[in-house]
């Protein structure tokens, strides 16, 4: 791959440079990693920055529905919209669905928005590894706004917070039991809480929802970098269109006092930082995988087994070897 030329083509806003760049950046292999690097740093001088919005949900809560009426919203109003939807892989066989372009099919079919599905591969957070890197592309081709669509709601699932600017979370009606399972640590990072399906029969109940999920934020948390009322509980319908331009409302007064506080920039620096360790733990954990790095393992594992050396003693002997 031309790393020039393909760089100019994604900031021109070319989407089948954007797709082969993103294709690229997520291939394990070692010289499309050192080409993957040099892309990034290429496009990085294109000065350009999109709302990140990171969202979650249950299964069966709506989320596609929900990116395809607030994504068409969007690019109604004149943005153009990436949607970066990351499918659970299995962990027997290791593939992904990928359906995410079939159940979004007149967003997909918007000249203004990109849908790109992703395999998580295991990753933890219901992210793929490489989606940051996907929204810098995104971002370098022109897009608005970024959605990053998790694979679902855990503990681990606040690794999104380290990449976006906005976390959402979309729960379905009557979901009592649900807030037991969403437990207080996704709920510290939600900015804002969206009750989907609150139409027809289910209107009701959406709405007592939404009361019980505003009590439970206002008990679980207030942060310096919240303004007054954040964060925030809404209903909205995406089936019907209802709700979505509040939400798109209450996002954007977030973002306009966080970039007013200063809260944005910090934000985003702490995030860049945090991404750095990232990559050198995987990095470093990449190491291990190098043939010398499993024999030597192996060998230590079964000293460890035999009793000649501790546990911690072996590791200490181990990471001196790596660092040679």
């Amino acid at each position: 791959m031309d790393i020039q030329e393909t760089s100019k083509q994604i900031i021109a806003g070319d989407r089948r440079a954007l797709a082969r760049a993103i294709t690229l950046i997520e291939s394990a292999r070692d010289d499309h990693r050192a080409q993957a690097t040099a892309l990034l740093e290429a496009v990085r001088g294109s000065g350009r920055e999109a709302l990140r919005i990171g969202l979650s949900g249950t299964p069966g809560v709506g989320k596609s529905t929900f990116i395809e009426s607030f994504g068409l919203m969007l690019t109604g109003q004149g943005l153009k919209v990436a949607v970066l939807a990351v499918d659970p892989s299995s962990a027997r066989s290791g593939g992904s669905i990928l359906g995410d372009k079939t159940r979004m099919e007149r967003l997909s079919r918007d000249p203004n928005a990109f849908i790109r599905p992703s395999p998580s591969r295991s990753h933890l957070g219901g992210v793929a590894r490489r989606t940051r890197e996907a929204v810098a592309l995104c971002e370098a081709a022109g897009f608005d706004v970024v959605l990053i669509e998790t694979v679902g709601v855990g503990q681990s699932e606040t690794v999104v917070a380290e990449m976006s600017d906005i976390f959402v979370l979309l729960m379905a009606p009557a979901g009592g039991d649900e807030l037991q399972g969403v437990k207080r640590g996704i709920m510290e990072i939600a900015d804002l809480i969206l009750v989907n399906k609150a139409d027809g029969d289910l209107k009701p109940a959406a709405q007592r929802t939404r009361s019980d999920y505003a009590g439970a934020l206002r008990l679980l948390r207030k942060r310096a970098q919240d303004p007054e009322g954040f964060p925030k509980a809404l209903c909205v319908s995406a089936l019907e269109d209802n709700g979505l331009d509040r939400a798109w409302q209450e996002m954007r007064a977030l973002i306009d006092w966080r970039r007013a506080e200063g809260h944005f920039a910090a934000r985003r620096a702490a995030q860049a930082q945090s991404w750095f360790i990232e990559e050198l733990r995987q990095g470093l954990l990449a190491r291990l995988d190098a043939p010398e790095a499993r024999a030597a393992m192996e060998r230590y594992s079964r000293a460890v087994a035999r009793g000649e050396i501790t546990p911690a003693a072996a590791a200490t002997e181990m990471l001196e070897t790596l660092g040679r």
